[in-house]
């Protein structure tokens, strides 16, 4: 690394750092310098990078920042003309045929960070061996001597143009589900945008029947005030559960700070959990839509997946946490549909990345097929599966010097049985998972980005998992507060 410059790591799904501390037009442009320099040796660089960008802080200007880089480059840049979720610039890439994608964003991350996450051609995320190779390549890249074109320059080269993403998209979604048939149904839903990058993508989808759309937080302020963060779990989703309650909907659908992740409100203002709603959504395509092939999930999403695939005959692959696992392992089995615990869900007849929109338009089907309200699914789908499923997370802060102990104690804590259930199995892909006997699991897993350990735990016994979650804790010396 060039003496002076900031280290730049790239996480799950990129680079993300605080705006005006790492996060700076220098910096981008040495990610897109060394982004650049992977493209011209590993991608069809000839035919562009569709640059996309959300609504936080300075993403506009730091998009076109990282256009400049890449026309320097000679690698034609393909610059979106107006915000949008992370999916539609994805998605971008393949339908104009494009090398590959960049998205400036921190989706679901707090207000003060901003991100650089790279797609692939066909929109999928990049597989972790490639994010290494951009990572090296910009470790090289001196700040000083960053190549760029001014958006003239790049114009009249050829290496600069905008579009508009938003009607290739938009007809592409639009024919995925019947739209039609959901216009027709009498229900009130609440879409909460959370400030972001999809806020009035569902609108335009669905309106003009008698379906009663209404959005929330759907203004431009990348404050996200009353939000410690766009992520569409408790207790973000607080807001949308309320209006739910008090406008009587059936259900809120809620997005992230980018539009890749789904949260669901039930009839109630209950939340969803992420577990529950990957689940119902294999069911509506092994159900509804009769698909038979394999799915994807990572090492903390739900084993009710491996029940239903028991149930129709279809295989289950379980894979480290990320879309960067995802992708490539949906590409080689030609799975189905895909998902993380994290809210972000991939469908085969979509496209290889996660999609908040089209996972609400999905969820909707679901909902109009069955004719059912979210908790009658729940309830419906528990009843097939002949048992409850309950899921905790627990995330904790620790010192960063304190890693290397904290991690040395998950290593060693090997027990044999866990709250009175004996350990089947011990899987290390990705953290420590600890598979028990009465079909419960604990995972001790640190973030890849910050000094945080999450622990995570299903169980069909709700009394347990509060307890599991504990357990987890006290295994790497950690205090956990109540969960």
């Amino acid at each position: 690394m060039p003496l002076g410059e900031t280290a730049i790591r790239f996480g799950t799904d990129g680079w993300r750092a605080v705006i005006g501390d790492e996060y700076t037009f220098r910096n981008v442009g040495r990610v897109a310098q060394g982004f650049a320099h992977f493209v011209r040796r590993q991608w069809p660089w000839q035919r562009g990078i569709v640059v996309g960008y959300d609504r936080r802080f300075g993403s506009e200007r730091f998009a076109a920042h990282t256009a400049s880089v890449l026309a320097g480059n000679g690698v034609p840049a393909w610059l979106v003309d107006r915000p949008c979720p992370t999916p539609v610039a994805a998605f971008s890439a393949a339908a104009r045929n494009a090398a590959g994608a960049v998205m400036i964003t921190a989706s679901h991350n707090p207000p003060a960070d901003n991100g650089f996450k790279v797609r692939s051609a066909s929109g999928a995320a990049v597989p972790p061996d490639r994010l290494a190779m951009i990572e090296a390549a910009v470790a090289q890249v001196d700040g000083d001597a960053v190549a760029r074109l001014d958006r003239a320059s790049a114009t009249a080269a050829g290496l600069w143009a905008e579009f508009q993403p938003d009607d290739a998209y938009l007809q592409h979604v639009a024919a995925l589900v019947d739209l039609h048939g959901l216009r027709r149904r009498d229900l009130r839903v609440v879409v909460d945008a959370m400030y972001g990058a999809a806020a009035g993508w569902l609108p335009r989808l669905l309106h003009g029947g008698r379906l009663h759309v209404e959005e929330i937080h759907s203004e431009w302020n990348p404050r996200f005030p009353g939000l410690a963060r766009p992520e569409p779990i408790p207790p973000q989703t607080d807001e949308a559960s309320a209006a739910v309650r008090d406008r009587a909907a059936a259900v809120g659908i809620v997005t992230d700070g980018d539009g890749d992740r789904l949260g669901v409100i039930d009839e109630r203002g209950g939340y969803v959990d992420q577990l529950r709603t990957i689940a119902l959504l294999a069911y509506y395509f092994l159900e509804h839509r009769a698909m038979r092939r394999p799915i994807v999930k990572t090492l903390t999403t739900s084993s009710m997946l491996e029940r239903l695939g028991q149930m129709y005959g279809v295989p289950v692959a379980e894979v480290g946490v990320g879309m960067k696992y995802v992708a490539p392992a949906m590409r080689k089995l030609d799975a189905m549909m895909g998902g993380e615990e994290s809210g972000g869900y991939v469908f085969r007849p979509h496209m290889p990345e996660r999609d908040g929109v089209a996972a609400g338009l999905y969820f909707l089907d679901l909902m109009a097929r069955e004719d059912k309200t979210p908790s009658e699914l729940v309830a419906m789908l528990f009843a097939r599966l002949g048992r409850e499923y309950h899921y905790g997370r627990l995330d904790l802060d620790f010192p960063a010097e304190a890693r290397a102990e904290i991690e040395a104690r998950a290593q060693a804590w090997t027990p044999n049985a866990i709250d009175g259930a004996a350990v089947r199995r011990r899987n290390e892909l990705d953290g420590f998972k600890h598979y028990l006997d009465d079909e419960s699991w604990l995972l001790i897993r640190f973030s890849g980005t910050e000094p945080l350990l999450r622990v995570y735990t299903e169980t069909t016994d709700p009394d347990r998992m509060r307890a599991l979650l504990h357990v987890g804790a006290r295994a790497v010396g950690l205090e956990a507060a109540d969960a």
